[in-house]
């Protein structure tokens, strides 16, 4: 990262069409959905991949993307292979990039297999719960 990259952060968080990050909402407690853990990532392939390390279940999450004004909610199903896992690197940008050409869905813009990533400036790694 550059001096200014230190200095100020990703340029990327200055683009207010991407996320400033991304939280994965698990329930603290089975079938009550007011008390929660908070799982954060910059990137939701960093976010998906700390999920996966710390063995939680796609059937338990809620995925969002934030921005200064909203949130959005993902939809998991383009960040799961076919028997519902969560996918791994590069195949998850490649299953948000192609959702986001089909679709212009907002919050998946900016996911990239091959190129120019938006979000490579930013760090991968996930924290959590809180």
């Amino acid at each position: 990262m550059s001096i200014a990259g230190k200095l100020f952060g990703p340029r990327s968080k200055y683009d207010r069409s991407l996320p400033y990050t991304y939280v994965a909402r698990v329930p603290a407690i089975e079938g009550d959905d007011s008390l929660h853990n908070d799982y954060f990532a910059d990137t939701i392939c960093g976010l998906i991949e700390y999920l996966d390390e710390n063995d939680i279940a796609p059937e338990d999450v809620e995925i969002f993307g934030l921005y200064m004004e909203r949130e959005l909610p993902l939809d998991k199903q383009y960040c799961l292979d076919e028997e519902g896992r969560w996918l791994k690197r590069p195949n998850i940008c490649h299953s948000l990039e192609q959702h986001y050409k089909d679709s212009l869905e907002l919050q998946f813009k900016g996911h990239v297999e091959d190129g120019d990533c938006s979000y490579d400036d930013r760090e991968r790694a996930g924290s959590g719960p809180f």
